[in-house]
């Protein structure tokens, strides 16, 4: 049994080679955002969601992108709005956001 509903796994990564990478599409300000919104929703927490940085999760091509388990659905973001989107479909509802999942072709 899982500690936590969903577990969301945000790549952080920045590559200083100069070749793309999350951080390069402001993955850490998401990621911020997210925390602190599941946080003002009582929704943090033992049997709830978790919110947790990533090192490269190797989908830099799509960044940034998150993957929340235990479905195992990777997420590309644009901006908060699709983070408040994830939050009130998958985490509230139950109900994964198929317009920001990414297809099995592209993982």
């Amino acid at each position: 049994m899982s500690q936590f509903q969903y577990h969301a796994f945000f790549c952080l990564n920045l590559r200083k080679n100069g070749e793309n990478s999350c951080e390069n599409h402001c993955a850490t300000d998401l990621f911020d955002y997210a925390k602190a919104e599941c946080k003002r929703l009582n929704l943090n927490g033992v049997g709830k969601v978790r919110v947790n940085r990533a090192g490269c999760l190797d989908r830099c091509d799509f960044g940034p992108v998150m993957v929340v388990y235990p479905e195992g659905i990777w997420y590309q973001l644009v901006d908060k709005e699709d983070i408040d989107e994830i939050i009130q479909s998958h985490f509230m509802n139950g109900t994964p956001v198929a317009r920001l999942a990414l297809s099995d072709a592209s993982i």
